[in-house]
């Protein structure tokens, strides 16, 4: 649920771990058309998910590697991977910098990694340079400015607008400049960057919650506040405290409806696949 939940986060973090399925890799194996002997990259490759899901494949003599920009995320990549006995190469890298010759694959993606990046068109550039002339990409983002949250109770709306409003501001505190409507945007990043535009896939991500929350998840919320409020500034710390009172009672209300308490969070992933020129 932390994958998607608004009230803990204003992207769709650790989106690999909680959401990736058989139906997802389908379509990356479609779109990116591994063949034997192919070289794919997976950039900000996280603990490997998608290497592994890939790997069960069993395409012969498949290369793939991953670049992700924590060190701690390639050495858990490379742990996965060894653990299931794939051949697959790991490294630390920026994805707008990305540290290959031009043209080194067959193939690039990468899923949910441009929504935190500031130069987001110097990346989609990066990922058309290391792919070779009619090699394929693959960008999946999200529209993180048009997620959709609902609450039977009163109190449920202000929550979520509050936490929107918090987080909006601990970003412009910390000078984050990053495109939340990515998503959408791909299919003309692609064209503007020497990559053309061949298919545009949605894929809905959502969780409906009928009954009151569990204890765990309401101190996942609240602890998400606490943390982000270190070290801030007054207005995000006045923010914090607002919004901390406004899910305090919408915790309070929830538990009081009940058997009848709904709550459904749902936003869209934007899948472009793109052909470089």
């Amino acid at each position: 649920m932390d994958s998607i939940d608004a009230l803990v986060s204003p992207t769709l973090k650790h989106l690999r771990e909680h959401w990736w399925d058989d139906e997802f890799t389908e379509f990356l194996v479609e779109t990116l058309r591994p063949r034997p002997g192919n070289r794919i990259l997976d950039v900000g490759c996280g603990a490997g998910a998608a290497e592994v899901s890939i790997g069960r494949l069993h395409v012969s003599q498949l290369r793939l590697y991953g670049v992700d920009l924590k060190p701690g995320e390639v050495i858990a990549a490379a742990s996965e991977a060894a653990s299931h006995n794939l051949s697959a190469r790991f490294t630390a890298g920026d994805a707008c910098r990305l540290p290959f010759a031009d043209g080194s694959f067959d193939s690039t993606f990468c899923v949910a990694v441009l929504q935190h990046v500031r130069e987001v068109e110097t990346a989609v550039r990066e990922l058309g340079r290391v792919t070779r002339a009619d090699g394929r990409i693959v960008a999946v983002e999200p529209d993180n400015a048009a997620r959709y949250a609902y609450s039977s109770t009163p109190s449920g709306a202000r929550a979520f607008q509050l936490a929107a409003e918090f987080f909006a501001a601990i970003a412009s505190a910390r000078g984050d400049v990053a495109d939340q409507a990515v998503g959408p945007r791909l299919p003309a990043l692609f064209a503007a960057n020497g990559i053309e535009p061949v298919m545009v896939r949605l894929f809905p991500v959502s969780h409906p919650r009928l009954g009151a929350p569990s204890d765990t998840l309401w101190e996942a919320r609240r602890s998400a506040i606490e943390q982000a409020m270190r070290g801030a500034d007054e207005k995000v710390t006045s923010l914090g405290r607002q919004y901390s009172e406004a899910l305090a009672a919408y915790e309070r209300e929830a538990r009081a409806a009940d058997g009848v308490f709904v709550e459904i969070q749902n936003t869209m992933l934007f899948a472009t696949v793109g052909q470089r020129q």
